[in-house]
C-alpha cells in the first residue's frame, strides 16, 4: 500500500494510502480510528478497484482539523480528492465515516457516483424524536471517560463494536493487531470535540437532497447505532437500499469481510 501526504490549503497534513487499479473506491473510517482499520478490507478489494484510503483530520497521521465537525471535516477531504482523482468516486463509510459521505454528497464538491454507508445513523444520540441512537447520558459518560483515561476508553469502545457477537478471542486479537495498534492514537482534543459534534449531529433534514444511489450496510446487534437506523437511513434516502448482517455488530466489514466485500462488489 503506497503511503502519501497531501497538504491542505492552510498548510496541515492530511495523511492518505493507495493501493489497486481501476474505479476509485474512497473508505473513510470510524471515530477514533485511523486507516489502518481498512488494512484487511483493502487487500481484497485491490483486485477491483483502486482505493484511496485517508486518515481523516485528526487521526492516524493526519493533522487536527481547523474546523472539527461534518462540515470542515469533509471539506478538507474534498479538498484533497479534488487535487487527487478526476473521475466520480464511489465513498463507502463506516460510522462516522458514513456521515462524511452523507455530507460530502450533500455539499456536491465533487463527482459521487454511489454510497456505501456501513454502521452509519443520521442521529448518533438519542432525542425527543429519534429513540434509535446512544442515550445522551452514555454519551456525556464516554465524554468524561475520555478525559480520564483517554486510551482505555478508546478500547472499550472499540470493544463494543462486537457486543453481542459470536467471535472468537483469537479472532478479536488479530483485528486489534492491524487495526489499532499499528497506527497513533488519534490527537485527544480532536476525538473530544468529535464526541461532542456527535451528541447534537442530526442529518436528517439534508437525506432527501442526496440523490446518488446508497447501500446501507448495518449489523443487527449493533449497540452503536442501532440497526432500526440503518434502516430508516435507508428509507429516508432518496434511492437507499437496506442489507442486513445477522449476528454481527457495529463493523461487518471486521467481523465478516468476504460477504461485505460481496455485497459491495454486487452493488458497485
Amino acid at each position: 500500500m503506497k503511503s502519501a501526504n497531501f497538504k491542505l490549503p492552510d498548510g496541515r497534513q492530511l495523511a492518505w494510502y493507495e493501493v489497486g487499479h481501476g474505479r476509485p473506491l474512497v473508505l473513510l473510517h470510524g471515530w477514533a480510528m485511523s486507516a489502518a482499520v481498512f488494512s484487511e478490507v483493502a487487500s481484497l478489494l485491490s483486485a477491483y478497484f483502486r482505493l484511496l484510503i485517508p486518515d481523516l483530520p485528526g487521526h492516524g497521521n493526519s493533522s487536527p482539523p481547523l474546523q472539527n465537525d461534518l462540515v470542515g471535516i469533509a471539506a478538507d477531504l474534498g479538498a484533497w480528492l479534488t487535487a487527487t482523482e478526476n473521475t466520480p468516486v464511489t465513498l463507502v463509510g463506516w460510522s462516522l465515516g458514513g456521515m462524511l459521505s452523507l455530507e460530502i454528497a450533500r455539499q456536491n464538491m465533487l463527482l459521487v457516483e454511489k454510497l456505501v454507508l456501513v454502521g452509519t445513523t443520521p442521529c448518533f444520540t438519542q432525542s425527543e424524536n429519534w429513540a434509535f441512537g446512544l442515550p445522551s447520558v452514555q454519551v456525556r459518560a464516554l465524554a468524561r471517560n475520555l478525559e480520564r483515561r483517554f486510551e482505555a476508553t478508546l478500547a472499550d469502545f472499540f470493544s463494543l463494536a462486537f457486543a453481542g457477537e459470536e467471535i472468537c478471542k483469537e479472532r478479536l486479537r488479530t483485528i486489534r493487531t492491524f487495526a489499532v495498534r499499528k497506527s497513533p492514537l488519534p490527537d485527544q482534543s480532536s476525538t473530544l470535540g468529535l464526541l461532542n459534534m456527535l451528541a447534537v449531529q442530526d442529518q436528517r433534514a439534508i437525506l432527501p437532497e442526496i440523490h446518488q444511489p446508497a447501500l446501507v450496510l448495518h449489523g443487527d446487534l449493533d449497540q452503536i447505532a442501532p440497526v432500526a437506523a440503518g434502516r430508516l437511513l435507508a428509507e429516508m434516502l432518496p434511492q437507499g437500499r437496506f442489507s442486513g448482517f445477522p449476528g454481527v455488530g457495529h463493523s461487518p466489514f471486521l467481523s465478516q469481510p468476504e460477504e461485505t466485500i460481496a455485497r459491495i462488489l454486487e452493488f458497485c
